[in-house]
């Protein structure tokens, strides 16, 4: 068999974007994670909208915009066809 073919497997300490830190074993020292146990919705059972990129507000903006110019379109009387 060869030697040294796998990598070092070591204590790793893992911090959670919601403040959660835990330590596990893995074959890098530390990890930075957005979800773990104590945040995810399926072990919490909250409902909890997660926005990767700020993609959730820009689909509210064009939402609210869509719904404004909807407004704005049923205030504004069609134009009257022109009379001979």
């Amino acid at each position: 068999m060869k030697t040294d073919t796998h990598p070092n497997y070591v204590d790793c300490k893992v911090h959670c974007s919601c403040g959660n830190e835990f330590t596990t074993r893995s074959t890098v020292d530390s990890l930075r994670v957005e979800l773990c146990s104590e945040c995810h919705p399926f072990y919490t059972g909250k409902q909890k909208l997660v926005d990767t990129g700020g993609r959730v507000d820009r689909y509210q903006r064009r939402l609210a915009k869509s719904a404004a110019a909807k407004a704005a379109a049923k205030k504004k009387p069609a134009a009257a066809p022109a009379a001979e």
